[in-house]
């Protein structure tokens, strides 16, 4: 247990910090004491909700003295320099996936924060969830045998929630490859335990009015000769949530009664509905209380002896002679996985498992889809 919270100064009040709220605010191993954002609104609902000073900028914010970490959350053609300034300052830097839009990007945080005697971590991705880490913990007991295939599926609306035009730019970091194979690429690299050696991918874009990678479906082949399939879709038809109980991403319950919300909450003015649904616009709500352990979809592990299923509430064993349910107890504090490594590595000074360099080799899978899309042949990382 550390002796005083890790203060956290937040660049960017949109979705991906909303998310972030209620570990940072339930974990007492952190604190809230600045925040940044260019918008006025979101800034006086910062400050009356957190009692925390609020900038302009990212690079007042990394000045502020009072700050321990900076948790870059602004949008993703953002990222890198953001990152760099925080670490020139002297702060520890936790970044939302995508980590950066290239690798040269990736290179320069990296050495930015090598050379500032900070540490950089990447998350929030769904690797972070409980049950992909209790999984990779059952492969590393050894009982199973090592692991040969994983398939991992998501169907989801992602492309139909309301999106500011660079969220639709592939070029500026919009779409489902850098949005969405961040977090698959990364469960899966976690749960194969081994280096991507080479991809093929195709990528589907079939909506004009959404002008960027809507789906993929890929094959990673890893150099120990395991393989995974990843599919993707973020279309607003199936939705594979139906797949785990109508848990949602989040772990809260849906109603699939609801069928077809996304599409239509974008009839009206799209920049505004994601205005006000944003961190002090009008129509502004926190994430719904959680049951369960937040997840990405369906993944199927399939080692030599078993295959295990990480479902929102525990890990699946289907096992030569047995199958069977390892539970987990619901999260106390949500996403509490991200501050157990940021505590580790900042006050515990861990190397972190997310950190810079385990987030630019997903980077480089992510970009590897992208280009086997385009060229239609094999990627060879």
């Amino acid at each position: 247990m550390i002796s005083n919270p890790i203060r956290i100064g937040i660049a960017g009040l949109g979705r991906a910090f909303s998310l972030m709220v209620p570990a940072f605010t339930r974990d007492p191993r952190v604190q809230i004491v600045a925040g940044a954002d260019p918008r006025p609104e979101a800034r006086s609902k910062f400050e009356a909700d957190f009692r925390a000073k609020a900038f302009d900028s990212v690079e007042k914010l990394a000045a502020e003295g009072d700050v321990d970490v900076v948790y870059v959350a602004t949008p993703h053609q953002c990222h890198a320099a953001h990152a760099i300034a925080a670490a020139a300052a002297g702060k520890h830097v936790l970044v939302e996936k995508p980590m950066a839009l290239s690798l040269e990007e990736c290179r320069a945080m990296i050495a930015a924060a090598r050379n500032a005697g900070v540490r950089l971590l990447v998350g929030h991705s769904h690797s972070f969830d409980a049950p992909i880490l209790h999984a990779r913990r059952l492969i590393d007991s050894g009982r199973f045998g090592r692991v040969r295939m994983v398939s991992a599926l998501n169907y989801t609306d992602f492309l139909y929630r309301p999106r500011r035009p660079e969220e639709l730019d592939t070029a500026s970091g919009g779409g489902v490859v850098f949005n969405q194979a961040a977090h698959q690429v990364d469960i899966v690299r976690l749960l194969a335990g081994s280096a991507v050696a080479c991809v093929r991918a195709l990528t589907g874009a079939w909506d004009p009015s959404r002008p960027t990678e809507g789906a993929y479906s890929c094959q990673l082949r890893f150099r120990d000769g395991g393989f995974a399939t990843l599919v993707y879709s973020g279309y607003a038809h199936f939705d594979s949530d139906e797949f785990a109980g109508w848990i949602g991403e989040m772990g809260a319950k849906k109603d699939p009664a609801a069928y077809g919300a996304a599409r239509r909450a974008l009839q009206g003015d799209e920049m505004q509905v994601k205005n006000e649904r944003n961190f002090g616009g009008p129509r502004f709500a926190p994430p719904a209380e959680q049951q369960a352990h937040q997840h990405f979809g369906e993944v199927i592990v399939s080692c030599e002896r078993a295959d295990l299923r990480p479902l929102p509430t525990g890990v699946m064993i289907y096992a030569d002679g047995e199958q069977r349910l390892e539970a987990l107890p619901p999260p106390r504090v949500p996403r509490a996985e991200v501050i157990d490594e940021l505590c580790e590595a900042v006050a515990g000074g861990r190397a972190p498992l997310h950190g810079g360099e385990w987030a630019m080799a997903t980077l480089e899978v992510c970009l590897a889809i992208l280009r086997s899309a385009r060229e239609g042949k094999d990627v060879v990382l």
